[in-house]
């Protein structure tokens, strides 16, 4: 029989309240870590997700903790392999292990033997998003983890790095994830005050208009705003079926060899799940 390290709310609020702060990291070329470092004290928790390579180049020392995110075939980094090469970042007492977190009732969790020697832990959000985030799509896990800090009501300031949800020319950003909702429940969150975000996504560029224009309410402002953005949107649609149509014979030749590509360790897991 499996066991995982679960713990309820009031663990995991005692374990994270020594932090004046808790700093989510995201994979992106948007976060400025030795920024981070240098404006913030020695007492904030570091908060890194899966591929870590991305935006560390050496050993981190500091507080910090790894997100592993799971899959239908556990912990990521575990099945694919990658979890040496995703530790080999952290050791030392400054850091707290790792913590395998499932979004969706599909994902499952691994066992904490398979994360070579670091302490884990398991965290269960599909209860806390099952009935917020949009149908069809899944949460990312630093938008999930954000979530979850915010409802603990911890002592310590929580600060988003790099949480922009825009593609570069080195990392694409998933369509699994609704990044529109994501932004906008985060944007909304860090105007409460619950959370920071860093990265130039914390200042609204539509600020300026309600200082030009103090006699136009906020909901006309919003209002034309949207109005002027539909109508790009259009524009924009317009343009990608044009691309779709132009782009029909390449399309049709990519799926035909696509057929003929092996399948994947969990293109099979799934099938012999199955059986």
């Amino acid at each position: 029989m499996k066991v995982f390290n679960v713990l309820t709310p009031d663990p995991w609020k005692t374990l994270l309240s020594r932090y004046s702060h808790i700093v989510l990291v995201a994979n992106s070329e948007a976060v400025d870590l030795e920024r981070l470092r240098s404006e913030l004290p020695h007492t904030a928790l570091y908060v890194f997700f899966n591929k870590v390579y991305r935006v560390l180049d050496e050993p981190f020392s500091g507080h910090s903790v790894l997100v592993a995110r799971s899959g239908v075939m556990g912990a990521n980094i575990v099945h694919r392999r990658e979890t040496g090469d995703v530790l080999r970042f952290f050791g030392g007492d400054d850091f707290l292990g790792v913590v395998n977190i499932r979004i969706s009732v599909e994902e499952n969790f691994s066992e904490e033997s398979r994360f070579e020697g670091a302490k884990a832990r398991h965290l269960d959000l599909t209860q806390m998003l099952a009935d917020l985030y949009p149908i069809g799509k899944i949460a990312t896990s630093g938008f999930a983890v954000a979530l979850w800090l915010a409802d603990l009501q911890l002592p310590g300031k929580i600060l988003l790095a790099g949480f922009s949800a825009k593609r570069s020319e080195k990392w694409k950003v998933f369509d699994v994830h609704d990044w529109t909702f994501e932004q906008i429940f985060l944007r909304l969150f860090a105007r409460m005050g619950s959370i920071s975000m860093m990265g130039g996504v914390d200042a609204s560029p539509y600020s300026a208009l309600a200082k030009r224009f103090p006699e136009v309410p906020p909901i006309e402002i919003a209002m034309t705003a949207a109005e002027v953005l539909s109508e790009r949107l259009d524009n924009t649609n317009s343009q990608i079926d044009r691309l779709m149509s132009l782009t029909k014979f390449i399309r049709a030749f990519d799926n035909f060899f696509r057929r003929f590509k092996p399948k994947t360790r969990k293109q099979r897991f799934l099938e012999k799940s199955k059986e």
